[in-house]
């Protein structure tokens, strides 16, 4: 699939809010790889495109889903690129992605959340969720600083992260601490965002206007590779 056109975002300012979430995800790995889907949508000749990363939280990780509609779609694209070759595919003054050659894809690319089947578990309030997510964080920095340097390994490490984050936000027990974490360093955690979580099967979605956080939290047999919907 190379030589795809260059996908034109119909929104301003979308290329220059893409390449900060993509900025985002190389501060955890340099070498990342993201999932990308383009697909028309039923109501137009319009289309969406949606960019899955994974973020490295403690052993179990969470995605964070980018979506932006698109002025027109030629016809639809799903393949996993290299993170740090689609930002430099973006250009912010004609609004468009150029889009990379596909690469190997990390063994998480291959399940992502279902498009359909969501159903609302709530509307946790930010006020609620972000001044108990700032207390954890607090937690694991002073928690992994206690911890003598030649045992400060990455396994120690990612332990102590799995036990605060796997905890219940208190508002919504549903969601686990790790999606309203996920949610906040990829900067879509925001004080004044309006804030829901859906279940579909075994993932659970934190959602934000200016994107989602999925995570896993069983099997979820037959999980489609989707695209979520856009927001």
């Amino acid at each position: 699939m190379t030589g795809t056109a260059p996908l034109a975002l119909a929104d301003t300012g979308e290329a220059a809010d893409l390449s900060a979430f993509l900025v985002r995800l190389l501060r955890f790995d340099r070498a990342a790889a993201v999932r990308l889907q383009a697909v028309a949508r039923p109501d137009g000749d319009d289309g969406v495109v949606a960019v899955f990363g994974r973020l490295p939280l403690g052993g179990s990780g969470a995605l964070a889903i980018r979506t932006a509609r698109l002025a027109g779609l030629g016809g639809p694209v799903d393949r996993t690129v290299s993170a740090g070759q689609l930002l430099d595919g973006l250009d912010d003054r004609a609004n468009t992605v150029a889009l990379p050659a596909p690469v190997t894809g990390p063994a998480w690319a291959g399940l992502l959340p279902p498009r359909t089947g969501w159903r609302l578990l709530g509307e946790p309030p930010v006020e609620r969720v972000h001044p108990e997510l700032m207390a954890a964080v607090r937690e694991f920095r002073e928690r992994s600083e206690a911890v003598p340097a030649h045992h400060r390994t990455r396994a120690v490490l990612d332990a102590l992260a799995d036990e605060i984050w796997s905890r219940p936000v208190t508002v919504l027990p549903e969601l686990p601490l790790r999606a309203a974490h996920a949610a906040y360093v990829i900067g879509f955690l925001t004080p004044d965002a309006l804030l829901t979580v859906h279940r579909a099967g075994g993932w659970l979605r934190l959602s934000a206007p200016a994107g989602s956080v999925a995570v896993r939290t069983a099997a979820a047999p037959g999980a489609g590779l989707g695209l979520s919907p856009l927001r």
